[in-house]
This record gives structure tokens, sequence and C-alpha cells, in this order.
């Protein structure tokens, strides 16, 4: 037996690896599961190029074993185990040069370090977070004596020779008071399932009862027979580790309830990644079904590296807007354990990101080509993908010219380019720009639908969140182009020609008629603009300016204070036709209490058409109608 100090360079490493990484002591589970899976590929490595001869690598596992009385818990492994002297080089000499700087340098915003096991080979020594003592049965693959290795959380330990027979790693790990939930069987195995659900080497713990096919002429009554087996939590070969051409949309949907059990939709389509140079990634990105609410849908991508899970905040490594699919991407090319700062500013990461975008852009590319029809009828499901998209990462949005869509009232699909010549001939104003209609809610907006259908109108239906955001973009980037909603103005105004309507009213006319729709109006709700239209149009129509309806809808959706300004008066323009019939009849009404009434009655018929009028309004213009009609 021999005694000795483990090599480090500060006084005591164990206090500060449990201070700096307690908030993260689950990964110690993490680190030696990956420590045992490593020892075991290579010697399969080994094997294959003929360096470790009479060594038979059979069908190795890793077993994972608690003893609740004992207060223990076991890896085992059947990998390349060490030697002494290999103990005495990795275990007990640790680079640790510069640990505390390492640990301020990449302190996150909050103060928390980002997680420094991995730097520097640290994954065994993460055991002591939650072990009062370990200890290290070895045998290694070569023809050398096992040997044991005990410390107890000290710089001290000692070493000696074993009698294990079998080659291969055991590490017993002596829970501490203070960590005594990893010896409960469902913590345990709620951590294998976590970061270890798809190792490439397969994990066992503990056993469970398998019912085996009835034998021939059994009787209908008779138990099926039962027989003890391993119970392996990990799915060692997952369907990302495969190449495209060896999956069919079957497996990649059995993939996809594997990752999400509690996910009942099938997935629209998928992305299968796979690339080696000039960084290594593997992955498959799923489409689900989404809604307009983005803030639910983030956090459902799990990073992996070399099929340990890392974590499902996958931000700075693909790109914001594709963080609403779901799936899986695995790359040994990620510094992992850094500030997200630095992870930013990493150019590998870079790279991954430009990459993913350009291959999500590209399969939706395919699947437009490919089958259009199918492409429309998924579009309201993937659109705020694509939208947001294609208002946050310039490249997508020159890509995304070529499939995204923009539907119509009518449910009708249009590419840009498409909807361009669609319409040029009948909504170009007279100044030769472009004017693309919309509306964002078909129920709320029709009798502004109806009067612009009537001019034969084409009209988009443009309902996202953040529409208003990505209009702005196209408008910028676009030539002689505006997008304007329907209920933005009264038709006419719309789309301006150089036909104007005459007014059936004097100048003197209009000037009394604006004095005392002045005095009955609320002024701080709405601006009365009195404009000659076609007799059918309606006599009273609110509207509310594109500009400022835009400025509101941009902040609610994270655009607020934009320009200096603060919250929005909820203000509109009151639109009055002159040359309506009842505004005739409003102007030579004599009696004041009638006229008064007549405006109240057309004011209410138009907030009721704009979804304005609610709660004792509302009562009140019931009222009043049905007192109008006695």
């Amino acid at each position: 037996m021999s005694k000795g100090t483990i090599n480090v360079s500060v006084d005591n490493i164990f206090p500060l690896i449990k201070k700096f990484l307690y908030s993260d002591h689950e990964i110690f589970l993490r680190e030696l599961i990956s420590n045992a899976t490593d020892a075991t590929l290579k010697l399969k490595h080994l094997a294959n190029i003929g360096e470790a001869e009479g060594v038979e690598y059979g069908e190795p596992k890793i077993e994972v074993k608690l003893d609740k009385k004992k207060k223990q818990l076991r890896i085992i492994d059947q990998g390349i185990g060490m030697t002494g002297e290999e103990v005495e080089k990795y275990i007990n000499q640790i680079a640790f040069s510069g640990a505390e700087e390492f640990i301020e340098k990449y302190k996150d915003k909050n103060g928390k370090d980002a997680g420094i096991i991995g730097h520097f080979g640290l994954g065994f020594y993460s055991a002591f977070m939650v072990a009062e003592k370990v200890e290290i049965i070895t045998k290694s693959y070569k023809e050398e004596p096992a040997v044991h290795w005990i410390c107890d959380g000290s710089p001290e330990f000692t070493l000696e020779k074993s009698d294990k027979k079998e080659r291969g790693t055991e590490i017993i790990l002596h829970i501490a008071e203070d960590s005594t939930e990893f010896l409960e069987e469902n913590r345990i195995k709620e951590l294998l399932v976590k970061y270890n659900k798809f190792m490439p080497i397969p994990i066992k713990f503990g056993t469970k009862t398998e019912t085996l096919p009835k034998p021939e002429g059994a009787k209908e009554d008779e138990k099926a027979p039962t027989k003890e087996v391993d119970n392996i939590i990990n799915n060692p070969n997952p369907a990302w580790t495969k190449q495209p051409t060896e999956l069919e949309d079957k497996d990649y949907n059995s993939f996809y309830r594997e990752l999400y059990p509690m996910q009942f939709e099938e997935p629209l389509f998928h992305i299968h990644l796979n690339v080696d140079y000039p960084f290594n990634l593997t992955g498959i990105l799923y489409f689900p079904k989404m809604t307009n609410d983005m803030s639910i849908q983030k956090d459902k991508i799990q990073l992996y590296q070399n099929q340990v899970f890392v974590t499902d905040n996958v931000e700075g490594i693909v790109p914001e807007f594709l963080t609403m699919l779901r799936g899986v991407i695995d790359s040994p090319d990620i510094p992992l354990n850094v500030s997200r700062s630095y992870l930013q500013a990493d150019g590998a990461v870079k790279k991954i990101s430009s990459y993913i975008t350009r291959k999500v852009a590209d399969k939706l590319k395919s699947l437009f080509n490919n089958d259009r029809e199918s492409f429309e009828k998924k579009w309201n499901d993937i659109k705020i993908v694509i939208e947001y998209g294609m208002l946050t990462e310039d490249k997508f949005f020159e890509k995304a010219k070529d499939f995204a869509l923009y539907p119509t009232v009518n449910n009708q699909f249009f590419t840009f380019s498409e909807l361009k010549e669609k319409i040029k001939d009948s909504q170009t104003d007279k100044d030769g720009k472009l004017v693309v209609l919309y509306a964002s809610n078909k129920e709320e907006q029709h009798s502004y639908l109806a009067s612009a259908k009537e001019k034969g109108y084409e009209i988009l239906l443009l309902d996202s969140p953040i529409v208003t955001h990505l209009l702005q973009k196209i408008e910028s980037s676009e030539e002689n182009i505006s997008f304007v909603r329907v209920d933005s103005d009264h038709v006419d105004n719309l789309i301006k020609k150089d036909d104007t309507q005459i007014s059936k009213l004097s100048d003197d006319e209009k000037e009394t008629l604006k004095t005392f729709l002045d005095e009955i109006i609320p002024k701080e709700k709405f601006s009365v603009q009195l404009e000659a239209m076609d007799s059918t149009a309606n006599p009273f129509i609110i509207t509310e300016p594109e500009f400022m309806r835009r400025m509101k809808d941009m902040q609610k959706t994270g655009g607020g204070g934009m320009f200096g300004m603060g919250g929005f008066p909820e203000m509109y323009n009151l639109i009055v036709n002159t040359n309506h019939p009842l505004v005739g009849e409003i102007l030579n009404t004599k009696t004041e209490k009638k006229k008064e009434r007549l405006v109240n009655q057309a004011l209410d018929l138009a907030r009721l058409s704009k979804n304005l009028l609610k709660g004792e309004e509302l009562t009140a213009f019931i009222k009043r109608s049905y007192e109008m009609i006695k």
C-alpha cells in the first residue's frame, strides 16, 4: 500500500469544487458515466486497431448500483481500466493552475460560475460534490494487477493492490449527509434519464420483469411466463447518430415520441443535420404545430455532446427564431462550460448557427418546391417561425423570399413576387406606389373588408403578433411598396387614384356640420374629418391611422418606448361621408335633440363595426335603438 498527496496547485481542491459547482451538483453522475463510457469506447477502438490483443470486447455495459443501507452509489464499467501508474497520472495529478482566476473570468451576469468541470479533466472529481469518501477499484486491460484508490475528500489518498479479476473500473461513492437525495432510486433514475438517455453504451440500473409469450397449447386463463432482465435505461443508437438514408418517416416520428413522450401530436416535418467539416454536428430538428404565443415554445431543443445531455437552453448556438423548434443537436465542437457571452463570440458557434439557418432554409424551400399544396396547408402552423426568422436574420430573410407565403382573406396563397404581379394593375396608387392591403382579423374588420372587396382589391390576412415589425422590414427592403390595413382609412383613401368625389355639401354647410359634430363627439377620442365619398358608403367610418396603430402594435410586442414615445392614446379618426343621405338629414334637422340623437346613433354604429362599443355604452346604444324603432 502506498500513501501520498494529490498534486494540486491550490491548498485544497475539494472545498473549491463544492463551493463553485454546488448549484450543479447533480451533474456528478453525468460526469462519472461519461468517464465510464469513454473508457469503454477507448477499449473498443484499441480492439478495432489491433492494439488490445487477447482482449474480448464483447457486449460491455455500464452498471449503476445503489445501496441505501451502506449509503453507497457505485458506477461499474467493463472498459479499458487503469494501472497503478495511470491512477497516479490521471487521478492524483490534477492540472488545476489558475482555478480561481478561471472561475472569476467565466462567471455569468448573476455572479454564478458557468461550470468548470470538463475543462481540466475534473469530471471524476465532481464525485466529491456529493460524497465524503470515494473509492476506485480498477483493473487495466493490460496484464497488470488491479489497484484500489481511496480518498476522503482531503488531498491525502491511499493506493493499494486489489483482488479485482474483471477488466474495468468501479467507482464507489460514500454519499455525504447533505446529499442523501442521491440514495433514492427515483432520483438516480431521473438523472440517468435526463443526462444519459442516449449514451452510446448500454446503462443498467437494476432489473425489470419481462413478460414472455405463452407456450403453444397454453390455456387461455394461464398466466404468461416472466423473467427478470437487465433494466437498460438508455437508447445507445438514437436516430440522429444514423445516416438519413437509414431512416424513414416512421423512424423520425418514433424518435420524436421518444424525446417528448407527453407530446401527442405528430411533428409537421423534420430536418436531419449531418456535417463533419469545418465542424462536427449531427442532429434532428422538428417543426411542431405552432401557436402565436412565442414565449411558451422555447427550450425544447436538447443539446448533447457525444450523446451526453448538456442543456435544453440552446440560445447562442441555434438562431433565436429556431429555438421554437424541437429536437436534438449534438456537437463535440461547442464549448459547453463557458459563459454565455463567450459562447456568443465563439467562431465555431457562429459557423454552426449559420449552418443551421441555411439548412432549415434549404429544407423549407425544398418542401415548398416539391409539394406546394402540402406546404400551404402547413403554413399557419409554421409561419410564426418563418416570419420571426425573416425579421431577425437577414440571410434567412433573403432565402425566405422563395418560400414565404402571403395568404389572402379568401384563403389563397402567394409568394411576394406572385402577389406583386397579381395586384400591380389594380392596387398601384396615383404616385406609382404599390399598396398591399391586409387585415388582421376577418370578423372584427368585416365591414372594411367588404368595402375593399367591392373595389376588387386583393386583401391579405396577416395575423401573427410580429407582423407589424416584419412589414416595416419588407417596406424598407422593397421600393415603392407600402402595407396598409383595411381599417386604417376609408376605402377611397386606401389606394388614392386620380379621380376624386365631389361633395354635395357647400363649404358653408360643411363648416356648420363640423362645428356641430365637434360639440357632440368627444375630442379626446375622435378627430372628425369630413370627406366626399360614394353615397353608398357608410355615413360615419372610424379609422385608425396606419402609423399610430403600428406604433401601438410594436409597443405590445416589445417595441415600446421607441422614438421616445411612451404609451399611445386611444385616438381614432371619424370620417363623415358628406355625400350620404343621413349626413344631409343631420345637417337639415331643426330639432337639436333629434339631431344629437342621429349623430350618437351613427357614431355608435361606426364604433360597433370597429369593435369599440362595449359595456355601458353598448347597453345605452341598444336601449336607444329600440326607442328609435317604436
